[in-house]
């Protein structure tokens, strides 16, 4: 291409931009509008970045069903404040509405006058299927902690662990404890003499780690609830001469458990897979939409038929299961055979 030299050219030059920008102005077509609105209200401060991915996941969705989703949380993560989120949603008269049901008691009252609007309601994360069934909701999107804890205790049973140690810290909440006797069930041994609480200094779980596992030496794998007690049994392990001996696995992700799962200290981390939980419950909410159903099998049925979800599911290495009314984001697995594609996106959209 030649470019025009001098003042007059330049005159030339931009005049025939102007024009063309006149013309392109008057030719291009308007971006085309959201088909539908909703709003994801979720209990986590904005300190959480495990929520980022979630965020993330938000804007996909409403990418692939030309939608548009607003996120609220309550800046400090105040339950009372997340409970008024939730009535200005049904004031505001969204499309949809998704929610974590943080605590059944107190948000049940403000999540009442959504579905009193006949405004659709799916519930994610935190909270049971059967408090979503309670609540109105067409379904949940989530990972049952039994459930979850059930399907690692089976791949270390296939592995031929027959004992095994819980390390719970965050004892107070009781659902953690589904963790542990899931994983205990699938072994055929008692959950509550498996478990320790360890609280959650690093170096307390650590020393209690260390502990249990002098005064019982035949302990044939460690299942901690978190990243933050999986380093510190790591530590307890490594220095106990057990790395690689003893059977390990870990409920969620990091940096230190990426490590572990590449080096052969930690079996396989068990995924909730967030991305589900902000991708799938503005799917279903489009497609209820769309459809004018809210019939569970049939939503479960178009979604999964539809190639922009497939194709996200095949890129991050993804997989939901499905029940008859549900659909579970975990339990999934990390293990040597997807920790590449988990450690590439891993913050964005594992």
């Amino acid at each position: 291409m030649r470019l025009c030299k001098g003042k007059a050219s330049f005159k030339v030059l931009a005049a025939a931009i102007t024009l063309a920008a006149g013309i392109g102005a008057m030719t291009a077509p308007a971006a085309q509008a959201a088909d539908a609105h909703f709003v994801l209200i979720s209990h986590a401060p904005d300190s959480d970045s495990w929520w980022n991915t979630i965020k993330n996941a938000i804007k996909q969705a409403d990418e692939d069903f030309n939608v548009e989703t607003d996120y609220r949380n309550p800046p400090n993560g105040d339950i009372a404040d997340m409970s008024r989120l939730i009535e200005q949603s049904a004031a505001r008269n969204y499309d949809g509405v998704i929610v974590t049901i943080a605590d059944f008691d107190v948000l049940k009252s403000s999540i009442g006058k959504v579905t009193a609007k006949k405004i659709p309601l799916v519930t994610i994360n935190s909270g049971t299927e059967e408090q979503s069934e309670k609540l109105g909701a067409i379904m949940h999107i989530g990972q049952p902690e039994y459930v979850a804890g059930k399907a690692a205790g089976e791949k270390a049973k296939a592995a031929g662990v027959k004992s095994f140690l819980c390390v719970n810290h965050f004892a107070t909440n009781a659902v953690s404890f589904e963790r542990c006797r899931g994983f205990a069930d699938a072994l055929g041994v008692n959950y509550k003499s498996s478990t320790i609480d360890s609280g959650q200094d690093p170096t307390e779980i650590q020393s209690k780690v260390s502990a249990y596992l002098r005064n019982h030496p035949n302990t044939g794998a460690i299942l901690t609830l978190g990243p933050t007690p999986a380093s510190a049994s790591l530590k307890a392990v490594q220095q106990m001469g057990l790395a690689g001996k003893i059977y390990f696995c870990t409920f969620d992700f990091s940096d230190d458990i990426a490590k572990g799962i590449q080096n052969g200290t930690i079996a396989f981390a068990i995924d909730q897979q967030p991305y589900l939980q902000g991708y799938i419950p503005v799917a279903v909410l489009a497609i209820v939409k769309k459809e004018h159903t809210t019939d569970p099998a049939k939503i479960k049925q178009i979604l999964e038929a539809n190639p922009k979800f497939k194709a996200r599911m095949q890129t991050y290495g993804l997989e939901p299961s499905y029940g008859p009314k549900n659909i579970r984001s975990g339990p999934g697995f990390i293990t040597k055979a997807n920790i590449d594609t988990v450690v590439k996106y891993a913050g964005q959209y594992r």
